[in-house]
């Protein structure tokens, strides 16, 4: 009996044989020759849409990595799935949708390759939710599985990007400028193809899914347009029929030793918060235990390196021009920060991968060292306290500070809270409390960047914290603490505040409180009524009725 891998373990069960001889003829309706039928297929899950720039090119480099599996002897098979826009829609009711489209594509690409019978699959995402998305559903699948990053966007004119458009309307709202260079800064701030500039969801998602060993060696760190994408597109196809030889698949590469490389690469990079929640999913979809614990435990002996927007200076596009981050992880992997006997998609191991990697160049100052860091323990600082007794995640790189200490100012929903920041309500010593934006309460714990971007615009951001059971988008910053759970739908502590208690958020302590006694928060419980639910038809009803807490990756099938 041979120990060879079945190449065409899926495949075969669709096309193979007399009885499947409707399918062979619908598909030879889409370009399937006779010797395809004896190929082994590689799904090629593509997020293009016309309704965001991270994603409008991606079209391209699904025919791309179609090419390099058709090259590598394999039938390469596209389809689609969804992908909406936080850039687009942040700050609406649309915005509760973004969170939930992680589970639509994870659903969608697992649906469509279970059923179709793919052997392998390539997965091409270029927006917040769509790559977690496509890890989640390459995960629960567990074929021969390669992710390819669509890459990031170009600076626009000035060094602008879309939080520099987010934070002119505070500026506008402040009377620092007029509505004539909001109108400037919109104009240019995009100037094309590619995710969003900074170290913001997709960039940070990126870095640690290259970091997790499920993309091949650079894909993170490539601007959206040029020959690197388009060559990444390529190997990564002609990839995927190395590992079916090698019946490689992603439990075999995502284990908990890759996660945890991937959360300390995430740390070391200053990203987003947003990289909590789902990094936590995706482990769920492989079960491997992750908690908020493990970000704490491995936050405390992981500096915070790379002086990246938002709360940096430079662009993701200035780190690709120095070599990404492979020179990181060298260093990194150096340090005995990372495990490198971690295999990778690549058939080896991430030491094996970084053995060659140069160093940055001398002189340059978007990665620091690790004896000068931008701070010394990681920016992402999971609070507990009487506040979010089951944690909270705080994004917090010191240049904030490490304490912030004031009054609450409440807001049921993210509007009252913006408007509330863009019309003077929201004063210095102010903790803006924006509460029933949870998983379940929203429903789809929208980001609350628009408040930030006011704030910050508005010149607030030393001068007051904001805290919610929402998220924050990657490219929020300042004194903000997010997750918060329970939320206050479920009856959590943030359902209790009431406008004027003092709110006290340490990093240092990692606490969270609200100081009020515990027997009136406990007589303001008595008197809480549960709103009624603001869906009772379609996908944001589902997700509500199904979704787990922040604490848990807000995944919709833990309790299944």
């Amino acid at each position: 009996m041979s120990d060879k891998p079945d190449l065409r373990k899926y495949s075969s069960q669709v096309v193979d044989g007399v009885e499947r001889s409707p399918g062979r003829a619908m598909l030879r309706a889409v370009g399937f020759t006779e010797e395809d039928f004896a190929k082994p297929q590689i799904g090629i899950a593509s997020t293009w849409a016309m309704v965001t720039p991270c994603n409008m090119h991606i079209d391209k480099l699904a025919r791309e990595a179609e090419r390099g599996a058709n090259a590598a002897g394999a039938k390469g098979v596209i389809f689609n799935t969804i992908t909406i826009s936080d850039g687009i829609a942040n700050g609406t009711e649309g915005m509760k949708y973004s969170l939930v489209s992680r589970e639509v594509i994870a659903d969608s690409i697992e649906t469509v390759a279970g059923c179709e019978g793919f052997d392998g699959l390539v997965t091409v995402g270029g927006c917040d939710k769509n790559m977690p998305g496509c890890l989640i559903g390459m995960a629960r699948l567990n074929r021969p599985s390669i992710f390819v990053y669509g890459g990031t966007i170009r600076p626009g004119a000035g060094h602008t990007d879309i939080i520099s458009v987010f934070e002119a309307v505070g500026q506008h709202a402040r009377g620092d400028i007029n509505e004539i260079q909001v109108k400037q800064i919109e104009a240019v701030a995009i100037p094309g193809p590619g995710s969003c500039g900074g170290m913001y969801t997709a960039n940070t998602m990126a870095s640690a899914i290259e970091a997790l060993g499920m993309s091949l060696p650079g894909s993170s760190s490539q601007d959206a347009v040029g020959t690197d994408k388009t060559s990444d597109s390529f190997r990564a196809g002609q990839q995927v029929m190395e590992l079916l030889k090698l019946d490689l698949k992603p439990r075999d590469i995502m284990t908990r030793k890759a996660f945890e490389n991937a959360i300390r690469v995430v740390i070391a990079l200053a990203g987003s918060t947003n990289a909590v929640l789902h990094l936590l999913a995706m482990a769920h979809a492989v079960d491997v235990e992750l908690t908020l614990d493990d970000f704490a435990e491995l936050g405390k002996v992981s500096p915070v390196v790379a002086d990246l927007r938002p709360s940096g200076q430079y662009m993701m596009s200035e780190l690709v021009a120095i070599g990404g981050i492979q020179p990181l992880m060298k260093r990194m992997l150096d340090a005995g920060m990372l495990h490198g006997d971690v295999m990778t998609v690549t058939g080896k191991t991430l030491a094996e991968n970084l053995r060659d990697v140069a160093d940055y160049v001398a002189g340059q100052d978007v990665i620091l060292p690790f004896d000068q860091p931008i701070k010394k323990d990681s920016h992402l600082v999971v609070l507990r306290g009487n506040l979010a007794p089951d944690g909270a995640v705080a994004k917090i790189t010191g240049k904030e500070g490490l304490r912030f200490a004031g009054t609450a100012r409440v807001y049921h929903g993210e509007e009252g809270a913006l408007a509330g920041i863009l019309n003077g309500e929201v004063q210095a010593g102010d903790v803006i409390v924006i509460r029933y934006e949870g998983p379940k309460g929203g429903p789809g714990m929208r980001e609350m960047l628009s408040p930030t971007s006011a704030v910050m615009g508005k010149g607030l951001g030393k001068e007051v914290a904001l805290i919610t059971d929402g998220r924050f988008s990657g490219g929020s910053h300042g004194f903000v603490v997010g997750h918060i759970t329970p939320e206050a739908f479920e009856g959590g502590p943030i359902a209790l505040i009431e406008d004027g208690d003092r709110i006290v958020i340490d990093a240092e302590t990692r606490q969270i409180t609200v100081e009020v006694a515990a027997a009136e928060l406990a007589r303001r419980k008595t008197t809480w009524l549960r709103p009624e639910a603001r869906y009772k038809r379609g996908v944001l009803a589902k997700y509500a009725k199904t979704v787990s807490s922040a604490s848990e990756g807000a995944v919709t099938d833990k309790y299944l």
